[in-house]
């Protein structure tokens, strides 16, 4: 099993020009060694593959990373609706690597870049 921890933090922004370290997502998930998610080890670590969003005077949301028609990925933090979904931006496409950038469409529809801080082993 692939299992990472990962750890997202806001790139910078018009709000943020410095970015912020007390924004962003921490979440498991099955990457290959390129990077990639791995939709196949995916399907035997669902309920493992937990996401916490983390936004000052907010509470923690959580949630499941899941695996859309389709093949895209998105945050899931209440299973009974899709309103609430946090879809990234092909994120089948990119890799998830310290340094690298990925995008999410929040839950107020606005897409926001965030920064690959940390990808570490989980077992």
């Amino acid at each position: 099993m692939t299992l990472k921890h990962i750890r997202l933090e806001l790139a910078r922004d018009p709000e943020f020009p410095n970015g912020s370290h007390d924004r962003g997502y921490e979440f498991i998930a099955p990457l290959g060694d390129d990077g990639h998610l791995d939709a196949e080890e995916w399907q035997g670590a669902r309920e493992r593959c937990r996401v916490k969003r983390f936004w000052p005077h907010e509470k923690d949301a959580i949630g499941h990373l899941i695996r859309r028609r389709g093949g895209s990925w998105a945050f899931d933090y209440d299973p009974t609706q899709s309103g609430d979904d946090e879809p990234g931006y092909k994120l089948d496409k990119h890799r998830i690597v310290p340094g690298e950038y990925v995008s999410f469409r929040e839950h107020d529809g606005v897409l926001r870049t965030f920064f690959v801080k940390s990808v570490v082993d989980l077992d």
